[in-house]
């Protein structure tokens, strides 16, 4: 089993751990370079290493900040079963963020990673300073259409076993929702799937993909729907969105929804990429953040 606290993975993630210990587990950061913060969030079943095409030349203008959420990448989990909702998620970040006197915060927020900053940012708005939307949703009704037979499967009473016993998840959503599927070489796929070498440490796979509120009467329901009627207090400050057009799980249509609350945002629209545009189209999408961040200093 690798010790994946100091793992490089070849070399693809040089970067010196961080931890901050948040009582019931703890979470790791990535904090490279100076100036602004920026700070990058992952969703599932990804974790920081998601960004690592992005770290080393965005530090040389930034402050790059990369947490792994509880159970996800290099961070811990808790010692006993969890459950993983959204709400924890969110109280998570907001005491690393909080212990890191952060202001002027540029959130990049991809998949479960755009309710959890969002969640966190409805809170603490003034510490907001630009955001990067990247195939992702905080809207209390489930915006992408019918749920991935994938995530039926993990929402469904085999979905414990799937996940868990067979570790069936990671290696098919990614294969899945990219568009080059041959970009992913055996070390990334390795990366990816290094957090997760047994039944117990594969529980929040299975948590994030039961939490998607897709009903008034979902756990996450209620904290998503907070989240939705927070959003207009950023229409005053720059957003970029950023998405994969061939995405079969937050497809156009969500992308749409953002360019109504937000109309004064800049769009990127990478046609040929699909829901993990990281590892689609990396150098594009870099180059897009790059030249946004340079626009609004």
């Amino acid at each position: 089993m690798l010790e994946i606290k100091t793992e490089t993975f070849a070399g693809t993630f040089p970067f010196a751990p961080h931890y901050l210990n948040l009582g019931h587990f703890q979470m790791h950061y990535v904090d490279v370079g100076a100036g602004d913060p920026v700070v990058f969030l992952h969703g599932d079943p990804t974790w920081g290493y998601l960004y690592r095409d992005f770290i080393s030349p965005l530090s040389k203008r930034a402050r790059c900040i990369v947490p792994d959420h509880m159970g996800m990448g290099k961070s811990g989990m808790p010692a006993a079963p969890y459950p993983y909702r959204l709400q924890h998620h969110i109280a998570n970040l907001e005491m690393l963020l909080l212990s890191l006197e952060l202001p002027n915060l540029t959130l990049v927020l991809h998949d479960w990673g755009g309710p959890v900053g969002l969640g966190f940012a409805i809170r603490h708005a003034t510490r907001i300073k630009r955001l990067i939307l990247m195939n992702t949703w905080a809207f209390a009704q489930w915006p992408g259409g019918p749920l991935p037979r994938l995530l039926e499967i993990i929402r469904s009473p085999r979905g414990e076993t799937f996940v868990l016993a067979k570790n069936g998840y990671v290696r098919p959503a990614l294969l899945g929702t990219t568009a080059y599927p041959d970009h992913l070489t055996a070390t990334i796929l390795e990366a990816y799937l290094a957090p997760f070498p047994t039944p117990e440490s594969r529980r929040a796979l299975l948590c994030w993909s039961r939490d998607i509120p897709v009903a008034a009467g979902d756990p996450s329901y209620a904290e998503m729907q907070q989240i939705e009627d927070g959003l207009s207090q950023f229409k005053a400050i720059p957003v970029l969105l950023v998405w994969g057009m061939q995405d079969p799980v937050l497809p156009p249509t969500v992308l749409h929804m953002w360019q109504t609350i937000y109309p004064h945002a800049v769009t990127c629209e990478i046609e040929e990429a699909s829901h993990f545009i990281q590892e689609d189209a990396p150098e594009r999408v870099l180059k897009e953040v790059e030249l946004f961040l340079r626009a609004n200093p």
